[in-house]
């Protein structure tokens, strides 16, 4: 979090990559879609953490594993 309270901290691509465990690319691409807000700088993007923390909280999808299908391909293989 930041030192200073009321200030915002700005994460870079690469920061935000290892935090969420993908590439760089799949950051820029959240970012060019609007999934995931950013703000530019000169030719590169800075991301509030707190909108990387929105993101996260907001992006979290239940897996569905269905036991059926994994049966029916274990039998097949």
């Amino acid at each position: 979090m930041s030192d200073q309270p009321g200030r915002q901290r700005y994460l870079t691509v690469v920061e935000v990559a290892e935090i969420m465990r993908v590439s760089k690319m799949t950051v820029y691409r959240l970012l060019h879609s609007g999934e995931m807000p950013g703000v530019r700088v000169g030719r590169s993007f800075r991301v509030p953490e707190d909108a990387l923390e929105h993101y996260l909280a907001t992006s979290i999808q239940p897996v569905v594993v269905d036991t059926a299908a994994d049966e029916a391909g274990r039998r097949t293989s």
